[in-house]
């Protein structure tokens, strides 16, 4: 048994996932001890929006600022709640920047920084180790959705971006589907709100179909996988076809997008059955979208584990690495071989 403390921040920047998590032996059985979202101020929005344009030098203190944010947070985090000793903590990391074609990621949030605060050992980092061969350092969920929910033909994880993993010819396949959260999030925003809460703005909108057949033809979508998507797509490829709408029209019209981009994600995976997660689980517009594109069963889990997918999959990718086992593969990312991902620190 080992109890592992899982952190993920996502590129929507609504806050800071927390969940302990309890894995069995040979990882067929785990349980969710406890979790929570911290939910990030101002500040921290601002800071790790604007860390895009950080000089090399802001972008080291931000990195050391951030791991020290995270080490206070699991601080507070575990006497809230009566935990068994903890073995590790597994940080995501907050992603600045992704291009896996120039082979560049950077992912800030300093493991030794955690380390220092909590006094337990940690794995961080996740992700240039893959890029260094060759892989496109995304997803890594899949791993975990392979391990952890094998139950389901296929999984797709609603966050900033979107994502699939599903079994093909014995392997596991996964790739990024298409911008989601980052996207919806941005111009709901612009109407005086963090997100659009059940879709409500994207609802009272009309589709805007010359944009909606300009997104579908993007070339991303002609990719095959491994393939990976960054906020750098969203900026320089998505933004700039909308600025000319009402903010309601695009958000209904971007929402029809990712449902049909999804639905044929799932077609083309021959899925009987999906297990949908993540942030973007809330917005009902969204999930009709994909219900009338997907041609299957649709799932979507309890509450609890919506909210801690992507922070309890990256305890188990630690608890992995930890135990120098395999958790990046090859047919997912594009590496040149399997490999234990992830830098160990100790207090």
């Amino acid at each position: 048994m080992a109890v592992v403390i899982g952190l993920m921040s996502g590129t929507s920047l609504d806050g800071l996932d927390i969940c302990c998590a309890r894995f069995s032996k040979n990882l067929k059985d785990f349980q969710i001890l406890a979790y929570a979202t911290i939910p990030y101020t101002l500040y921290w929005r601002e800071k790790l929006e604007n860390a895009f344009y950080n000089s090399s030098t802001e972008l080291d203190q931000l990195d050391k600022e951030y791991g020290e944010f995270l080490g206070h947070a699991v601080a507070d985090f575990l006497p809230q709640h009566k935990l068994p000793k903890v073995d590790l903590i597994s940080s995501h990391g907050h992603t600045v920047f992704h291009d896996p074609e120039k082979g560049i990621t950077k992912q800030i949030g300093s493991g030794y920084e955690i380390a220092k605060k909590t006094g337990i050992p940690v794995v961080y980092d996740f992700r240039s180790q893959d890029v260094g061969l060759g892989g496109q350092g995304a997803p890594l969920v899949p791993v975990g959705d392979a391990l952890l929910f094998p139950q389901y033909d296929a999984c797709v994880n609603l966050g900033g971006f979107t994502n699939i993993s599903f079994d093909q010819n014995k392997q596991r396949i996964a790739y990024d589907i298409c911008a989601c959260n980052i996207v919806l999030n941005h111009f709901a925003q612009l109407l005086g709100k963090p997100f659009d809460h059940n879709g409500t703005f994207a609802k009272q909108g009309i589709v805007h179909l010359p944009l909606l057949e300009k997104l579908n033809a993007l070339d991303y979508y002609k990719k095959t996988g491994p393939k990976s998507l960054a906020r750098e797509f969203s900026e320089q490829k998505l933004l700039p076809m909308m600025s000319n709408l009402h903010e309601k029209d695009i958000l209904h019209t971007y929402t029809k997008h990712i449902g049909f981009q999804i639905g044929k994600a799932i077609t083309e995976s021959d899925a009987t059955s999906c297990l949908i997660s993540g942030g973007g689980v809330y917005n009902r517009f969204l999930i009709e979208q994909i219900k009338k594109n997907a041609h299957c069963l649709i799932e979507i889990p309890k509450k609890q584990l919506i909210d801690t997918k992507e922070a309890l999959v990256f305890a188990l990718l630690g608890h992995l690495r930890f135990k120098n086992q395999i958790n990046v593969w090859a047919s997912v990312t594009g590496a040149k071989k399997d490999h234990s991902a992830g830098q160990v620190v100790f207090p």
